[in-house]
């Protein structure tokens, strides 16, 4: 079954099932009590994701939103934390619908520019994002902390 481009929605925390799913398949190990357990203080925090579901109770993508105000520029950030999309539905334009949704969300919010994160690894993704006008500024650098809390909680 297609997706249209007005099935796109936010998520909510009963979605937590498919999340867990679609993460997963992006690389992601999430089980849904994890996902019900982050998501009052990450959806708390101003986070958000949009979604596509099909008909039968499933979603068919997923892109998960952060934004926030960093010191060196005048307006907030947007980002574009994760961004999957089932495997039968790739290569139909559901990605660039889920993007395109992402984009009216931050210029809502006031973002001046909106950033996608992606592993090294995802070159076909890269190819995608390059394609839809975004370009590579920089690298992004991270390190496992020795002591990550127990469970997510924003400082």
């Amino acid at each position: 079954m297609g997706v249209q481009a007005h099935e796109i929605r936010q998520a909510s925390v009963d979605d937590a099932p498919e999340l867990a799913r679609l993460l997963t398949l992006l690389g992601h190990p999430a089980s849904a009590s994890d996902l019900v357990a982050r998501w009052s203080p990450w959806s708390a925090a101003g986070n958000s994701a949009l979604v596509a579901p099909r008909g039968d109770g499933t979603l068919a993508g997923l892109a998960v939103l952060h934004s926030m105000w960093v010191l060196h520029r005048a307006q907030p950030l947007g980002r574009i934390t994760a961004l999957v999309v089932d495997q039968e539905q790739r290569g139909r334009g559901l990605g660039r619908r889920l993007v395109e949704a992402a984009e009216a969300h931050f210029t809502g919010a006031g973002c001046g520019m909106l950033e996608i994160t992606s592993n090294f690894a995802l070159v076909e993704a890269h190819a995608f994002y390059e394609r839809i006008g975004y370009q590579r500024t920089s690298v992004r650098l991270a390190k496992v902390l020795a002591s990550p809390l127990p469970s997510y909680a924003p400082p």
